[in-house]
């Protein structure tokens, strides 16, 4: 949450008036029905959440006063069915419902079955969804209220020809765009008129299977565009006012990832114009709440910007426009919704300082930003002076793939822009989210390119920048922190069987404990002998000059201190990974093989072979249940064209977890070597451990 501070604005709506809503139904999940929440808790309105099975332990449900399942994990089945959550609704009592934004919240038939429910929809009219939500009827009107919009072809039932002669008057490059949807779906840049026919066609499969509509416009292509967006609020009573716009340039295939407001490329004469479109736009179609309409400005003309469609709903990136107005936009959108009429005029509406907000996403940048998740098992998130932190996230949150992978925001406003950049990156710094990858190293890398700090920005920055990243390695300091967090976790309790205290003691000279780690590629072992108090520490095969160690664990935090020098981690286990975060980010780790303390150097833990890439198997040299040397061939798979062969890593009995011919993803298990426990010898046996 942000530090109080005095807002700069007065609040648009009375605040001090009751409302006629006493319970409202959050018809949304994670970050966003938290938030909304919070707002309805701080107006003394009772919360419903309603979830999926998959969400039947989340922070949503926890934190509302009543919760109703919807159904089974699909969208469809749940948050996206309209008859179960307008049902959830009556039967709760809610006389409203906020929609946040995604599932429902720009569903036009869903705002008309509250309606005939009598519960009311804390969203626009249902006309004003629909002209949005087609993009050729959205130009066209807001066309006939003054609003620039970009130089195209945008009517119905517009043929591949009709495109492709119009194409010619509009000038190349051309954008192809779906009259449906969003998202970047269907988009297609065109810069040869020899190409457009082919974009044409699969612009309309990609738009007929993601939207059931193949409609297709086009629109002359902005050289380096910026995306700037203008929040707008309007009553049932006429009166409509912008509160500044938010820069949303940073974007990755067309979804945002960083945002800010107010924009570091408008000057004050250009806001006040692109604010006033904004408001003609939401005059167009009568609109009473909160909504966002979204312009494309040439970074080459900033003085020029063109309309591109309108949300009707809240919008993720709204925490920037509330700290430098100081206002809630919820709670607008509630009493807007109750009838209450806007108290401000547009003179009164100030912005103070900068905000900046960065969308932390179960996501890996170290492998083309595929999807991750896992459960979160330390979760630290920043506060302080400035800083605000929207999120759906507590630990023990399962995180899957049936939702979109956006976890959180991180929020920070200061007097300027380079103060609130400054403060968003140490408030991603200092981010623990450990059990699940995210792209909070990305996100630091964005906030220190040059040209993001000189605010240079377009919506093509980011993807350029993106082969540019290359994750923090996991070093040696890392590798030491989570072999020790194995080892102290093993440490037994006084009056255990000496044996089986791991210090590493024999009669001859002291065998460690060896832990085999590794972090992806990188491979280290570290040889731990002594007793945390006082322990030496050696890293590989001897090559390595020991260490004096001491541990100390207090809860998830181990702090290590090596010849001399002190270092603190948060360090956990989730069976085979041990996560650890340190000054370089977060990083898992895995556990590939241990050496026993009874056993003098034989492996105790199973050794797993994984496939370093996607690919197909081709061979499998090992027999299964066979007893193979370390180095021997197991598995064998190809991948680019390439053959990889990959071999046990220690001596032990295969277990084979694939046949040949099987498609296997990165990372899969391939097989497992099990080494043989071997007891200790007898003269061991007969020594004193004390």
């Amino acid at each position: 949450m942000t530090t109080p501070t005095t807002p700069p604005n007065a609040a648009p709506v009375n605040r001090s008036h009751p409302v006629a809503f006493d319970t409202v139904l959050v018809a949304n999940r994670g970050e966003i029905a938290v938030r909304v929440m919070r707002t309805l808790r701080a107006m003394g309105i009772r919360c419903v959440a309603v979830y999926s099975d998959a969400d039947a332990d989340a922070r949503h449900v926890r934190e509302a006063d009543v919760a109703v399942r919807l159904g089974p994990a699909p969208a469809r089945e749940s948050y996206l069915d309209i008859d179960k959550v307008v049902d959830a609704a009556v039967r709760t009592g809610a006389q409203a419902v906020h929609p946040g934004y995604g599932f429902l919240s720009e569903n036009a038939a869903f705002a008309a079955a509250l309606a005939a429910a009598g519960v009311v929809f804390l969203g626009p009219p249902a006309r004003a969804i629909e002209v949005m939500g087609d993009k050729i009827t959205a130009k066209n009107t807001v066309a006939a209220f003054d609003v620039p919009v970009v130089p195209g072809i945008a009517e119905p039932g517009l043929s591949d020809a009709d495109l492709i002669a119009a194409a010619v008057e509009i000038g190349y490059p051309v954008l192809v765009k779906p009259s449906a949807g969003g998202g970047g779906k269907g988009m297609r840049r065109v810069e040869d008129p020899a190409q457009l026919p082919a974009a044409l066609a699969s612009a309309r499969r990609e738009a007929a299977a993601a939207f059931g509509d193949d409609t297709l416009f086009l629109e002359r292509f902005v050289t380096r565009p910026r995306h700037i967006e203008v929040q707008i609020l309007a009553d049932r009573f006429g009166t409509v006012i912008h509160l500044g716009e938010r820069e949303c340039s940073l974007q990755r295939r067309h979804q945002k990832v960083i945002e800010e407001a107010p924009s570091p490329l408008l000057d004050d004469a250009t806001r006040a114009r692109i604010g006033a479109a904004a408001c003609n736009t939401a005059r167009s179609v009568n609109y009473v709440g909160a909504g966002t309409v979204e312009f494309i400005v040439s970074a080459d003309r900033p003085d020029e910007f063109f309309f591109m469609e309108m949300n009707t709903r809240l919008q993720v990136e709204h925490p920037v426009t509330e700290m430098v107005t100081g206002i809630d936009l919820v709670e607008c959108q509630v009493r807007v919704a109750a009838g209450q009429k806007i108290g401000v005029s547009q003179d009164d509406i100030r912005l103070v300082g900068h905000a900046v907000e960065a969308r932390v996403y179960a996501e890996d940048p170290g492998r083309g930003f595929l999807p991750t998740g896992g459960t979160v098992l330390t979760l630290r998130e920043p506060k302080g002076q400035g800083v605000r932190v929207d999120s759906g996230l507590r630990v023990g949150t399962v995180i899957g793939s049936d939702y979109d992978p956006m976890l959180s925001k991180v929020i920070a406003h200061g007097p300027d822009r380079e103060a609130a950049l400054t403060r968003l990156d140490r408030a991603l710094a200092d981010t623990v989210l450990l059990g699940v990858t995210s792209n909070i190293g990305f996100l630091r890398m964005l906030l220190a390119d040059a040209d993001v700090a000189a605010g240079r920005l377009d919506t093509g920055l980011l993807d350029r920048r993106v082969a540019d990243f290359t994750p923090a390695p996991v070093g040696d300091a890392e590798f030491v922190a989570a072999a020790a967090r194995h080892w102290l976790d093993r440490w037994p309790a006084p009056g255990s069987d000496p044996w089986d205290v791991p210090t590493g003691w024999r009669l001859g000279a002291h065998a460690p404990t060896t832990v085999r780690l590794a972090a992806g590629e990188r491979i280290r072992h570290v040889h731990l002998t002594g007793t945390p108090s006082a322990a030496t520490v050696r890293l590989d095969d001897g090559d390595g000059t020991a260490s004096a160690l001491t541990v100390t664990g207090d809860g998830d935090l181990l702090t290590l201190t090596r010849d001399g020098v002190r270092a603190s981690y948060l360090v956990v286990s989730d069976g085979e990974e041990i996560w650890v975060a340190g000054d370089a980010g977060a990083a898992p780790l895995r556990i590939v093989a241990e050496t026993s303390v009874r056993g003098g150097g034989e492996q105790l833990g199973d050794a797993e072979i994984r496939s370093p890439m996607p690919g197909s198997v081709i061979a499998v040299p090992a027999a299964r249940g066979a007893t193979v040397a370390a180095g021997a061939p197991v598995v064998v798979v190809e991948a680019m064209k390439m053959e990889h062969t990959l071999t046990a890593p220690v001596a032990g009995i295969v277990e084979i977890l694939v046949d040949p011919g099987a498609q296997v993803r990165l990372d899969q298990p391939l097989a497992r070597i099990h080494p043989a426990d071997t007891e200790p010898k007898d003269a061991e046996r007969e020594g004193n451990p004390a």
